[in-house]
């Protein structure tokens, strides 16, 4: 009994090297798999690459990310990190939020609620959104840019503020991150101002002084309605005995955008004295 014990032990032995020496010679002459036997089974993947792979068809091939096949090697999928770290934005949990297809990365559609990830690398951006308060500051990021790059058009969300302005003029007195904060350029036409500010501009167009040639950004320019005072521009025009019993120009000049022109009986001659009436449109002089 002993002895047979001994050479079923030596048999088993002898298989177990067999199959060893075996599997050895196998793997040894097993080929190695390049990316033109991976397009063999999977086709979709490597197209992608070829239309928008980026650095990932230049730079990185299939074995690259893949360091193998099942049943030999069972995780196929390999983590970003493996290739890209040393910047906050690759040390976001889930890299599958914004890059859809890794195939594709830099084909990047956003789901609404993407803000985090957006901080990584667009700083400047929250900063404006926090320093302005406004309705845009509670917004997602990816609420406006639901696809990485795109800047909408504020007619998007916003109506215009008159009929006859288009999108891409909004950008002229607001931006997009502090939209509160208006910002008119030296250039900005009297029509944009006049699509809110009608009365004004309606006084400023009838009026035959030379305030009418001048752009509303001239006078209002340090600040949305800023209201600057007269002798920013003119200095003090008058002897100060003048000045002292007509303190304010308009009392002489009425509004600045409709100067000199005064309704009958509105004519002061001072705080303190009563209006001086004047004479309807055509009464004759005595």
């Amino acid at each position: 009994m002993k002895n047979l014990v001994t050479s079923l032990r030596v048999v088993f032995v002898s298989v177990l090297l067999a199959v060893a020496v075996t599997a050895g010679a196998y793997a040894a002459d097993r080929p190695i798999l390049s990316g033109a036997d991976c397009i063999k089974c999977h086709s979709a993947a490597p197209a992608d690459i070829a239309a928008n792979g980026g650095a990932h068809k230049t730079s990185v091939g299939c074995q690259d990310c893949h360091a193998g096949h099942p049943p030999s090697v069972k995780k196929i999928i390999p983590a970003c990190s493996q290739c890209h770290s040393g910047k906050a934005h690759y040390n976001l949990s889930s890299c599958m939020r914004c890059h859809n297809n890794p195939h594709t990365p830099k084909i990047i559609k956003l789901a609404n609620n993407i803000t985090d990830e957006c901080l990584t690398c667009h700083t400047e951006q929250v900063v404006k959104l926090k320093q302005v308060k406004s309705k845009h500051s509670n917004l997602a990021c990816s609420f406006c840019h639901n696809v990485h790059g795109k800047i909408p058009l504020c007619t998007q969300c916003h109506k215009p503020h008159s009929t006859d302005m288009v999108a891409t003029e909004c950008k002229k007195c607001h931006q997009a991150h502090m939209p509160t904060a208006v910002f008119m350029t030296p250039d900005t036409p009297n029509k944009m101002c006049a699509s809110c500010h009608k009365r004004a501009f309606e006084k400023l167009a009838g009026s035959d002084a030379r305030h009418k040639n001048v752009l509303c950004v001239t006078c209002h320019k340090d600040k949305h309605k800023t209201i600057p005072s007269c002798q920013s521009c003119h200095g003090v025009p008058h002897p100060a005995s003048m000045m002292s019993r007509f303190t304010k120009c308009g009392d002489c000049h009425s509004v600045a955008h409709k100067l000199n022109h005064w309704e009958p009986g509105t004519l002061k001659t001072g705080d303190k004295e009563a209006p001086i009436p004047l004479p309807k449109k055509g009464a004759k002089k005595k």
